[in-house]
């Protein structure tokens, strides 16, 4: 390097591009390269005060811009669709979205929000873990702040709460239904399967029960009966029945108990359609 260059360089103090975009930088114009029929990948985005992710984008089959869509937002997203990233197998829920098709209900634009690995318990807890506080309120933040008011304006999603639905399973099962009581102008429902209610000594019934019960509100909630000797169907059915005391009733709810269900990927791809024919009941 000569020593104009040498002095130039250190006169330079245009700041570096940052490693990952914000969703606010990253998504817009995104859309011309997505394919429907396909999980996309977008990202990885930085998320403040997490690690960056990677968010998958299922547009369906006979997606139309010109249309509005619902929606339906998943955490875990290594786990939401394909095989390959997950440790254990995935749900296909694209193609299980599909299916809602046959029976003239919609299909939504399916939204898998990846976890931040070694942090994914904090950032999937409302409630301490452990001796370390939830990150929980952290994320949804970023999700229903950031990235939820840019999918809607690159994808014509219709906004919540009539047109996001939140879903997950284990601690994504206990941050998704976390997540419709905390923000129920975002998310008019959620998918919860197996949730993880043992946290913090089931702090999440005391929680609930103080929240007001959101205006616009549907619930899918399972559990398998070979899961921790059956403690955690019966906290599931104990959420359940708390829920039917404050109103609920059969079109708003619906709780499942697996027989055959085990704490797994395969048990929760398998009820999936189920759960999706629910919380996609046709008017």
């Amino acid at each position: 390097m000569s020593e104009i260059q040498a002095v130039l360089t250190a006169l330079d103090t245009t700041p570096p591009e940052p490693e990952h975009p914000a969703v606010e930088a990253g998504i817009p114009g995104a859309l011309a390269r997505m394919k429907p029929g396909e999980v996309n990948l977008l990202g990885p985005f930085a998320v403040p005060g997490l690690a960056p992710r990677l968010i998958r984008v299922y547009l369906p089959r006979g997606y139309d811009l010109a249309q509005p869509h619902y929606s339906l937002y998943l955490f875990d997203g290594q786990n939401d669709f394909d095989d390959a990233p997950s440790f254990s197998g995935g749900w296909y829920v694209h193609e299980a979205v599909e299916g809602l098709a046959k029976s003239k209900r919609p299909v939504p634009v399916v939204v898998g929000i990846d976890h931040g690995g070694v942090e994914r318990n904090l950032e999937l807890s409302p409630f301490a873990f452990g001796e370390e506080p939830g990150k929980l309120e952290i994320l949804l933040d970023w999700i229903t702040g950031h990235l939820m008011p840019v999918l809607s304006a690159e994808l014509s999603l219709i906004p919540g709460p009539l047109g996001a639905v939140i879903g997950g399973s284990s601690m994504g099962g206990l941050a998704a239904f976390w997540s419709h009581f905390r923000h129920p102008e975002a998310f008019g429902g959620a998918l919860v399967m197996s949730p993880s209610f043992w946290v913090a000594n089931q702090a999440v019934f005391a929680d609930v029960a103080a929240r007001p019960t959101p205006e616009v509100s549907r619930l899918y909630l399972d559990a398998g009966a070979r899961e921790d000797r059956g403690k955690v169907v019966a906290a599931v059915k104990a959420m359940a029945e708390h829920l039917v005391a404050r109103g609920y009733d059969s079109d708003r709810l619906m709780w499942r108990a697996d027989a055959r269900g085990t704490h797994s990927e395969a048990s929760w791809r398998r009820r999936l359609p189920g759960a999706l024919r629910f919380m996609y009941r046709r008017e």
